[in-house]
């Protein structure tokens, strides 16, 4: 049995999406069968208009809507202190927390020599350019726990060590609420070489 065109071009669509398989995009394009009109036409213009009224903030890299970056333009954030970021969407999550109140900075990925991603494909002169003119006071790295993350967050080290700020990078280790019956060997090791004074 055949699909029709029309909804093989939509599961085919859908499959674009991270972390959604083909049967995963047959089962939300039926779903999105069963839904009325207006709908599915008010899902289509949000996602036709997505890229006009979101863009990436020129200065920082978060991402803007129509009436600016809320985090360049906050007039209650610490201008001193800048959290480097690889994706804008890590912002959402540091912004949960509540615990955090300067600048950001997105690099746009991180140092990959497998996808051919270096220095120059980063926004690391901006950033320099930054921390000059805003006088920053504290670069906070906040990548990833995995080899690219490492690796960046050293270039950036070496990069900024001739800048008279403070160069600090978030603490790795045991999770919250966790025992160490279940805690895997890698986090237990950083959890020993990040441990402070008690």
């Amino acid at each position: 049995m055949r699909y029709p065109d029309h909804l093989l071009k939509l599961i085919q669509v859908l499959r674009r999406l991270p972390g959604v398989g083909n049967k995963s995009a047959e089962r939300f394009a039926f779903h999105l069968l069963n839904w009325p009109e207006e709908h599915l036409r008010e899902f289509g213009e949000a996602v036709a208009v997505t890229k006009s009224k979101l863009k990436q903030c020129c200065a920082c890299g978060c991402l803007a809507g129509e009436e600016g970056c809320f985090f360049c333009h906050h007039p209650h954030r610490d201008s001193r202190v800048i959290c480097v970021i690889s994706s804008p969407r890590d912002v959402f999550a540091i912004e949960e927390t509540r615990e955090y109140r300067g600048l950001y900075h997105v690099l746009g990925g991180l140092l990959s020599p497998l996808e051919q991603r270096g220095p120059d494909q980063l926004s690391i002169n901006l950033l320099k350019n930054r921390v000059d003119t805003l006088k920053i006071k504290e670069l906070i790295i906040a990548l990833d726990s995995t080899l690219e993350g490492d690796a960046t967050a050293l270039y950036l080290k070496q990069e900024f060590s001739s800048f008279p700020i403070q160069i600090s990078r978030l603490a790795f280790g045991l999770p919250m609420g966790s025992s160490l019956d279940y805690v895997n060997g890698g986090t237990l090791a950083r959890a020993f070489s990040g441990r402070g004074e008690f």
